[in-house]
């Protein structure tokens, strides 16, 4: 729950959490972290010093479930000149290391990013005789929030959420969101490393299905240029009714299309719903690809399978590639819609493995044939993997959000995968890889695709 008024001195504050790299203590009323990005906050709006916060009520460190302590919200004029309008500035304090005394960020030095990195800001075109701010930004941030806490998972610009819902609870056709740095908030040092901010950008489903397929940073770009649909700050319009590609019909083709064709897409992965099975061998086969048992307990990822998955995400396999957001799934809770934030079970790290195999005892096995299962949202995005990636000599990873499965395709210029040209199916234990040959048909290795309901994926079995 949360609370909604004017900021002054922060709420009240729990001793020092103990740490072995903890600095010296502070005055409690107004932490370092806090007190740095305020200065931000003033050089911004000097004429608001007081702004209306919204403020958790009960702490995160102290086993409240909102990881922000803080939301402030601004009125900011805009620039008529520019054709940017008057709108609410929204900007979390809780994703960054507030006190330095790791009660929620470990303190690590002032060298590298303070928590997280970064905070968060959104920006929403005020409407014509509103006197005050809506509040629910403030809940989209706790839900992008709470995603980051409990899935490590950082923001990068350029990143999409796939959200699946109006952001305001209305119905608008705005429903997903896109992030890219704030134009006026600079990055802040403070005693306990750097902060940057990223700004939420709200996007029809038509233009996160455009970023998915090029690039967040392209469709960025366009929205720019159009006045109704953000301009040059980004700022989110709820009564938006048409896409940029309804507004400017040419963007599609012109800058769209031919992006996709010229410069493929930067998606390398994405979290889904997804399983697969090797079709030849049978269902009873005590030695299945993806369940080695140790007695009672079902063989996990082990940790080298993870790092190697983790970077297949976040990295790729291919250099310089970019670091990847996993979407989101949408849940509702409380009337509100949040994006589901997958438990530390869910993530990567598999850290409720009970039996884990060593690296060395799972070996890597040649599949003849293979049943990839995907729901439908996954399998949209099956054109995008085979367009976007495969295409142009990249790869493109499903990680399972229901267990330790993950699929990953890969293309002939792919460097460092187990699956090859003359095996193309290759499981190295949950982890199944599929190298797409250079003549695009398989005449003896068969594979069978299909989209199935999400029920099938919430099944023990999967």
């Amino acid at each position: 729950m949360a609370e909604l008024r004017p900021s002054g001195a922060p709420g009240p504050t729990a001793p020092p959490a103990p740490g072995p790299t903890a600095p010296p203590a502070f005055a409690s009323l107004f932490p370092p972290g806090l007190h740095a990005i305020y200065g931000e906050c003033r050089r911004l709006y000097p004429d608001q010093p007081n702004p209306l916060q919204v403020t958790a009520i009960v702490k995160y460190w102290l086993g409240g479930p909102d990881p922000l302590d803080y939301v402030s919200m601004y009125r900011n004029v805009g620039s008529p000149s520019a054709n940017i309008p008057e709108h609410w500035h929204y900007i979390s304090f809780g994703l960054s290391d507030l006190y330095g005394d790791n009660r929620v960020h470990e303190f690590t030095g002032t060298d590298g990013p303070s928590g997280f990195g970064f905070e968060l800001t959104f920006r929403l075109k005020r409407e014509t005789g509103e006197s005050a701010p809506p509040t629910w930004p403030a809940e989209l941030m706790q839900g992008l929030a709470r995603y980051v806490f409990q899935s490590e998972n950082t923001f990068c610009s350029g990143d999409h959420v796939s959200w699946h819902s109006p952001l305001d609870n209305s119905e608008s056709r705005i429903q997903h969101m896109l992030l890219t740095e704030d134009p006026q908030m600079q990055p802040v040092q403070t005693p306990f490393g750097v902060v940057t901010f990223l700004q939420i950008v709200g996007v029809c489903t038509e233009e996160l299905h455009s970023a998915q397929q090029w690039n967040g940073q392209g469709i960025l770009e366009l929205l720019r240029t159009v006045p109704i649909a953000g301009g040059p700050w980004l700022i989110t319009d709820m009564r938006r009714g048409e896409t940029i590609f309804e507004i400017d019909p040419h963007l599609q083709q012109e800058r769209v299309d031919k992006g996709i064709e010229t410069d493929g897409s930067n998606l390398s992965g994405v979290s889904a719903k997804c399983a697969w099975d090797d079709l030849s061998r049978p269902p009873e086969d005590d030695e299945d690809s993806r369940s080695i048992c140790i007695g009672t307990q079902p063989r996990r990822l082990s940790g080298k399978d993870t790092e190697q998955i983790r970077e297949t995400l976040r990295r790729g396999l291919e250099i310089n590639s970019k670091p990847v957001l996993p979407p989101i799934n949408p849940q509702r809770q409380n009337g509100l819609a949040h994006d589901r934030a997958p438990s530390r079970k869910d993530s990567l790290e598999s850290d409720s493995s009970t039996a884990i195999i060593p690296h060395e005892l799972i070996r890597t096995r040649q599949l003849e044939s293979v049943h990839l299962k995907f729901n439908q949202e996954s399998g949209a995005l099956i054109p995008l993997c085979l367009r976007g990636r495969l295409l142009h000599g990249r790869h493109f990873t499903y990680k399972s959000i229901t267990g330790d499965m993950a699929i990953t395709f890969v293309s002939t210029g792919v460097e460092g995968a187990f699956a090859t040209e003359e095996h193309p199916y290759a499981a190295h234990g949950p982890w199944l890889q599929f190298k797409l040959p250079k003549e695009y048909s398989w005449p003896e290795k068969k594979l069978k695709v299909s989209i199935l309901p999400d029920v099938v994926f919430d099944s023990p079995l999967h």
